[in-house]
C-alpha cells in the first residue's frame, strides 16, 4: 500500500460501507472528516486514478434499481489483452478478469434497463467478434467486501 495522506486513510476507513445516501455525499463526508467537499472529490478521484480504490459509489441489491450480468467470454489467449481493455472501455462494466478456465474472461455489466444491458451485450459482441456468455443472477449473496485496514 502505498503511503497515503491522512485524509485518504481517513475516507478508505470510515467509509467502505455506509456511503451517506444523500443528494451531496461527498458534502457529507467533507463535514465528518473536518474538510471540505472538493477536498473529498479530490482525494478519491486521486485514489481511483492511482488505482487505490477501483470505484467509489453505493452498493444496491441486485434488480432493484437497474440491470446487471454477470458474462464471461472465450478468449484466444493472444487476443485476451485487446479484448480486456475494449470491455474495461465500456464505464457500464464493474468487473473484468481473468480466470483459468475455457472462459477465461469474465465481467459484470451494469445498464439503466434491460434494453441498454442487451445493448452494450451485442456491442461487445459486434466489436470483439466472440460470443458473450450471461450468467443470469439465479440467487443473491451479500458479500461484504470491506476489509480491515492495517496503516503502517
Amino acid at each position: 500500500m502505498p503511503a497515503l495522506p491522512p485524509l485518504a486513510r481517513r475516507l478508505i476507513d470510515r467509509y467502505q460501507h455506509d456511503l451517506p445516501d444523500t443528494p451531496r455525499p461527498f458534502a457529507a463526508m467533507a463535514r465528518a472528516c473536518d474538510c471540505t467537499e472538493a477536498d473529498v472529490i479530490d482525494t478519491l478521484d486521486r485514489l481511483v486514478h492511482d488505482g487505490v480504490l477501483a470505484r467509489v459509489g453505493a452498493v444496491v441489491k441486485p434488480g432493484t434499481v437497474a440491470a446487471s450480468t454477470l458474462a464471461a467470454m472465450s478468449v484466444p489467449e493472444e487476443r485476451l489483452d485487446e479484448v480486456a481493455a475494449l470491455v474495461s472501455s465500456y464505464r457500464e462494466v464493474n468487473h473484468n478478469y481473468e480466470r483459468e478456465h475455457a472462459l477465461n474472461l469474465w465481467f459484470v455489466l451494469s445498464a439503466p434497463d434491460r434494453p441498454r444491458l442487451d445493448a452494450m451485450l451485442a456491442a461487445i459482441r459486434q466489436r470483439t467478434g466472440l460470443d458473450v456468455i450471461e450468467f443470469p443472477l439465479e440467487r443473491a449473496y451479500h458479500l461484504d467486501l470491506g476489509f480491515p485496514i492495517r496503516w503502517t
